[in-house]
């Protein structure tokens, strides 16, 4: 069989529209190799990464250090596993130093 796309693959084909290139990229990869259970994780980071992010912009800084500790978490779970995810750390470490 050839390449995942989100042509021919649900998950990819869902989350083209709503994340970067560059999380896209990892997620392309991560479904290639077979690790949707990790394109999952990696979904859900994104996904927490903006939502705290809004939660800065309204200052709810309570909420944010809540929810970046869940991205810590599941970063620790990719890195285990020795995905390269430089770009989500980028995202992280800008988030978190927003975080008061």
């Amino acid at each position: 069989m050839g390449r995942k796309t989100s042509k021919n693959n649900d998950l990819l084909s869902s989350v083209r529209k709503d994340t970067s290139p560059k999380v896209y990229s990892l997620l392309v990869d991560l479904v290639n190799d077979n690790r949707e259970d990790l394109a999952e994780i990696v979904i859900k980071i994104d996904y927490l990464l903006e939502y705290t992010s809004a939660c800065i912009r309204q200052k709810d800084f309570n909420e944010a250090k809540e929810t970046i500790k869940s991205v810590e978490s599941r970063m620790n779970i990719l890195e285990k596993e020795n995905i390269d995810m430089e770009y989500l750390k980028h995202l992280y470490e800008g988030i978190r130093k927003k975080c008061k």
